[in-house]
């Protein structure tokens, strides 16, 4: 890995403080089947509220529901009824952001992702009464604690159960609404900055949950988000130090980053992501004008871009193999040529501004050069003139994505992409959209044709539709077709906070007020 000393230091000189709010449980639920609600779990309020000091044995159990989103440690306090405890409380917490998670056992799970994301706590408390101070943080809504196990002669009852939350994100810095925005688009605002405010730990989080760490692509619509409502510079400046500190041998940003034990950047390696960086620093230069970051950072750009370039073929087009990894979004059967085309030319244009501002001379002559190139190859190799969409790989799918992303890198003029955008509502391709992720594009293209009413009933079809479900922050994958989908094999280990799925309040206060 090529490290550079300096620039992490940097990168650690801004770690935030975080700021922490207690919390305690709002109520004693029941989780039960019902198959119209959302995954099949429905969440009704328990007859019996007082948790505190009800005396519970061995198969004792209840749930609790802190009705809004935690990140956070979690204390309790415990004491035992009876005779002296003449054996160790054996005790188990579980926490779940989803009703799914405290209802369905985690020994069903058969996800492919490791099932030490699933959050639970098995604890043996020698010495009663006990006041516990859970080290690990948690990501719930819902709680958990069953009694395994006292003895015969002894209960136990909680005097006290309650979370600390942490967050980098300062409510008090987001801006209200005018009051002429509608209710609905305004609970959409405020659940997507909770979304937001919950990701923003000592780095943009991808999801508190899971995995905990900071993706560049996440990073990228967390930044936009967080102009418009915390605006903390400091934070995405962070996460671009890191970014740019810690890169692949040859030079390219890697994928995430790790904080712990020491700050250290993962070997995972996608294209799309990697030219992210541009766009990244591109945003933040037009948000804080901080010349002084941006000409420190600008040359760790630039090298993305002439790595990006490099996977061109001979006639302008991101050649498609087997050798390479684009992400944009989680579909099995998209094929990721003629997006990341998209992509590719997307990130070359906001270079070309950043290139401007620099003042390179030959940088810019070099980038305008390849946009020329990749666009004019673009609109020959990829552009299907009888069909009316850009086609990808070697079957010529066409997909929502590679539309999308064609359009976002005005590959056509604006009244083009319009009528492209209108296609692909009347006739939508069979390989569609997985993620809020991939969602954010296509309303990000909408407006940038001038389509406010089509974008704006897309956002209500879906994030609306999340929050009809049950949404208190939004979530790493929804269809509202399939609403147990899951690219990891379960919806258990599903992220149901998670950064991508924030920017409902960057639409709103960019475009609609």
């Amino acid at each position: 890995m090529l490290i550079d000393p300096l620039i992490v230091q940097k990168a650690e000189n801004l770690i935030p403080e975080l700021l922490t709010v207690p919390v305690q449980p709002k109520a004693v639920v029941e989780i039960a089947a019902d198959e119209e609600a959302f995954q099949g779990w429905r969440v009704d309020r328990a007859e019996q509220q007082d948790w505190k000091g009800r005396v519970l044995g061995k198969g004792d159990s209840f749930v609790l529901d802190f009705e809004d989103h935690m990140v956070g440690y979690l204390s309790l306090a415990v004491k035992s009824v009876g005779s002296p405890p003449d054996a160790p409380l054996k005790l188990k917490l579980t926490f779940g952001e989803m009703p799914c998670e405290i209802a369905e056992p985690f020994e069903s799970y058969k996800g492919w992702l490791s099932s030490s994301w699933l959050q639970e706590e098995t604890m043996f408390v020698d010495v009663l009464p006990a006041e516990i101070k859970l080290p690990r943080r948690y990501t719930f809504r819902f709680l958990k604690v069953e009694v395994l196990d006292t003895s015969v002669k002894y209960k136990v009852s909680f005097e006290d159960i309650a979370c600390s939350t942490v967050t980098s994100g300062d409510v008090c810095m987001v801006k209200p609404l005018p009051s002429e925005v509608s209710e609905e688009l305004a609970l959409m605002d405020r659940i997507a900055i909770k979304t937001l405010q919950d990701c923003m730990q000592t780095v943009f989080e991808d999801g508190p949950k899971r995995d905990r760490r900071l993706w560049i692509g996440d990073l990228r619509l967390q930044a936009q988000a967080n102009y418009l409502t915390f605006n903390n510079h400091d934070l995405v400046g962070r996460c671009l130090y890191l970014f740019a500190g810690m890169r692949l041998p040859d030079g390219a940003v890697g994928a995430c980053v790790f904080e712990k034990p020491h700050a250290h950047v993962d070997d995972t390696r996608l294209y799309d992501y990697a030219l992210f960086f541009v766009a990244c620093l591109y945003d933040y230069y037009e948000a804080s004008k901080d010349r002084e970051t941006l000409q420190e950072l600008w040359p760790i750009a630039m090298q993305q871009i002439e790595i990006g370039v490099q996977r061109l073929n001979e006639k302008g087009i991101v050649a498609d193999d087997e050798t390479w990894w684009s992400f944009i979004d989680w579909h099995s059967g998209l094929n990721k040529q003629a997006p990341t085309q998209g992509v590719l030319i997307y990130c070359l244009r906001q270079g070309l501004e950043l290139a401007r501002i620099v003042g390179d001379a030959a940088q810019v002559q070099y980038i305008e050069g390849q946009i020329e190139w990749t666009v004019s190859g673009a609109i020959a190799q990829l552009w299907d003139e009888q069909q009316g969409f850009f086609i990808s790989g070697s079957d010529e799918q066409i997909s929502w994505a590679s539309q999308v992303w064609m359009v976002l890198a005005e590959v056509l003029p604006v009244d083009e992409s319009a009528a492209l955008l209108d296609r692909l509502f009347e006739s939508p391709p069979a390989i569609g959209m997985t993620t809020p992720y991939m969602y954010h594009h296509l309303i990000e293209a909408l407006f940038s044709v001038g389509k406010r009413d089509k974008a704006v009933e897309q956002m209500k079809a879906y994030w609306g539709e999340m929050i009809k479900d049950g949404a208190d922050t939004f979530w790493e994958l929804y269809n509202p077709e399939d609403k147990k989908l899951s690219p990891y094999g379960s919806n258990l280990i599903n992220s149901y906070c998670h950064a991508w799925s924030c920017t409902p309040t960057y639409f709103i206060r960019k475009y609609l007020i």
